[in-house]
């Protein structure tokens, strides 16, 4: 399985296909810590297919019945396919966030921005840090 990086905004990505890194198709969510803070999830708002995003770049929308939150591409490229099954299920995005929960798929076009990325070591120590 893929190594998993993750933003200090809460979001993960894990490469699908990891050993051609000029193709690869990263898998996008938010974190357990994200999901727990923004509490019960009951909408989700999905980009388009094909859409080019650039790093840092707002991707959806997060509705939950704390807050609304946004969730930043962690890298460059273009989206790929999204998550249908939020649009009836967001609460996925509590009960398996790092699974069925996830949001995009995007093909990266610049795979040296996830060396900028945390490992889940350096991750949990910034969350450990928060509470």
């Amino acid at each position: 399985m893929a190594e998993t990086k993750y933003t200090q905004e809460h979001e993960w990505i894990r490469l699908e296909n990891a050993s051609e890194a000029e193709t690869s198709t990263g898998v996008v969510g938010i974190t357990d810590y994200a999901q727990e803070q923004l509490g019960d999830v009951v909408f989700v708002e999905l980009p388009q297919t094909g859409l080019t995003i650039s790093r840092n770049d707002e991707i959806a929308v997060i509705e939950s019945v704390k807050a609304a939150s946004e969730l930043y591409a962690p890298v460059s490229g273009e989206v790929t396919a999204i998550n249908d099954g939020l649009a009836k299920q967001p609460e996925l995005v509590n009960s398996d966030p790092m699974g069925k929960g996830w949001f995009i798929k995007i093909q990266l076009s610049e795979p040296t921005e996830l060396d900028g990325l945390m490992d889940k070591v350096a991750y949990q120590a910034f969350i450990s840090d928060l509470d």
